[in-house]
């Protein structure tokens, strides 16, 4: 197929959120992304070669409905270890029926996010 255009990855995904310095925290000092740059109302974070922005808003945000859910992949750990460090934090953890590896969770705003232990 001969496209006009040609993508090579994805530059970042963004997040609304109602509370900008709750959710660079989270994704910061829970998730270990790193900040990039940032601004009084957004934040632009790194995860490997890809990148989360964090958009402050004043109307409500509409977490699930947006998008779906946001795949993260983990540099190490294992599933029991991961479910735990999350519910540690008071993050309910929940499933995919027919997949006991599989871990979803909500950001403090509401957007789902799903973690992928390391491939052996």
């Amino acid at each position: 197929m001969n496209s006009p255009l040609k993508v090579c990855g994805i530059d970042h995904v963004v997040f609304h959120v109602k509370d900008l310095a709750r959710a660079r925290t989270f994704y910061v000092d829970f998730l270990g992304m790193e900040v990039d740059h940032e601004r009084s109302w957004q934040c632009f974070l790194k995860c490997g070669g890809q990148g989360v922005a964090l958009f402050e808003v004043k109307e409500d945000v509409h977490a699930g409905s947006e998008m779906n859910h946001m795949a993260l992949r983990l540099a190490n750990g294992d599933y029991e270890r991961v479910k735990a460090v999350l519910e540690s934090a008071s993050i309910e953890v929940f499933g995919r029926r027919g997949d006991p590896q599989c871990i979803y969770f909500h950001d403090p705003d509401g957007h789902q996010l799903q973690l992928l232990m390391p491939e052996d």
